[in-house]
């Protein structure tokens, strides 16, 4: 099969196509034909840091974690799947986990789902990694009905699935953005949108809580902004974040009596724990998209598997709006 392959990891590493041969099945596993795969941030940050990273996989290595594909073949074991199911899930990339740049990859059934019937193959691989994270962070701060939720950063991956999923479990949502663009896409999709370059934290507390506070924070933008979501959350508020790689002064937090939710999804996958929990949330966000409570963006520029590299600049560029996304 044809994969690509980084040789050599850092700032000026490279993707080179090369043919490998095709993965062998394990008890508990499928075997996928590969048809779309997206980037995600953490994908670009193993390229560049490699061993430095210690979820990285050894060189030369398959990259990609999302996909979503069919079915060619499934171990005797599996029964709740069967061969020309399409599926999609975040499987590989890291660890001694093959990724899903490559026409075929085999995953460990417990971390797949049927993907959404109403979508694509494209728009389905946007969703595993941003719809398990945002799904896990809203659903541990008990994001529900009569509450107020404020998303940082609601046009990126994780944040413009945020933010649906909280109007979705009966959230009044509000989201920051830095660019017109950015604005509008958070309005389309349901939420408030807040020009965080032109409003202060206090003005828009103020503003939209009458100075009381948001009672969840979904902070996808992390580091230095955690202490804007300290600024935001109501006394006893809860705030999710997905980057907490910083060292940070908690003493607001501790003030505030504030409950602080690290979200870092790839646990599953990188020590083998309650791996069915992502089968599970896939399946959930399945339900939600065909009931048309959930869609996910593709950034406008299109990407082949071969364009790969190109595909890992456009989403450092900072310029992509919504998710990047290769087709096989």
């Amino acid at each position: 099969m044809k994969a690509m392959i980084i040789n050599k990891y850092g700032e000026d590493a490279v993707f080179e196509s090369q043919e490998v041969e095709n993965p062998k099945i394990n008890d508990g596993e499928v075997l996928i034909k590969i048809a779309a795969s997206s980037v995600n941030t953490v994908d670009t940050m193993i390229r560049k840091m490699g061993k430095d990273l210690p979820l990285s996989p050894d060189a030369p290595a398959i990259l990609g974690m999302d996909f979503a594909g069919t079915i060619e073949a499934i171990a005797d074991d599996v029964k709740n799947f069967k061969v020309g199911d399409e599926v999609y899930g975040c499987v590989g990339g890291l660890a001694d986990l093959q990724g899903t740049l490559a026409d075929y990859i085999t995953a460990d059934s417990k971390l797949i789902a049927l993907k959404p019937k109403n979508l694509s193959m494209k728009e389905a691989a946007a969703i595993p990694l941003v719809g398990i994270t945002a799904y896990e962070g809203l659903v541990r701060a008990g994001v529900g009905a009569n509450q107020k939720v404020l998303v940082h950063g609601g046009s990126g991956g994780v944040g413009h699935v945020a933010l649906q999923l909280a109007k979705h479990f009966g959230a009044e949502v509000y989201s920051t953005g830095g660019g017109e663009a950015q604005l509008e896409l958070i309005k389309k999709l349901g939420a408030t949108p807040i020009n965080y370059k032109t409003e202060t934290v206090e003005n828009y507390v103020e503003a939209y809580t009458a100075g009381a506070g948001f009672d969840v924070v979904y902070d996808s933008v992390g580091g230095g902004n955690l202490i804007n979501s300290f600024n935001a959350a109501k006394l006893n508020g809860h705030v999710a974040t997905t980057v907490s790689m910083i060292e940070l002064d908690l003493t607001l937090a501790h003030f505030k009596g504030l409950s602080l939710h690290v979200v870092f999804m790839l646990i599953p996958m990188l020590h083998n724990y309650k791996r069915e929990d992502h089968g599970e949330i896939l399946k959930s966000i399945a339900e939600i998209v065909e009931a048309g409570k959930l869609k996910p963006i593709l950034d406008s520029q299109e990407f082949s598997l071969e364009d790969i590299g190109k595909a890992h600049a456009r989403l450092e560029s900072g310029q992509a709006m919504g998710k990047v996304v290769v087709e096989n």
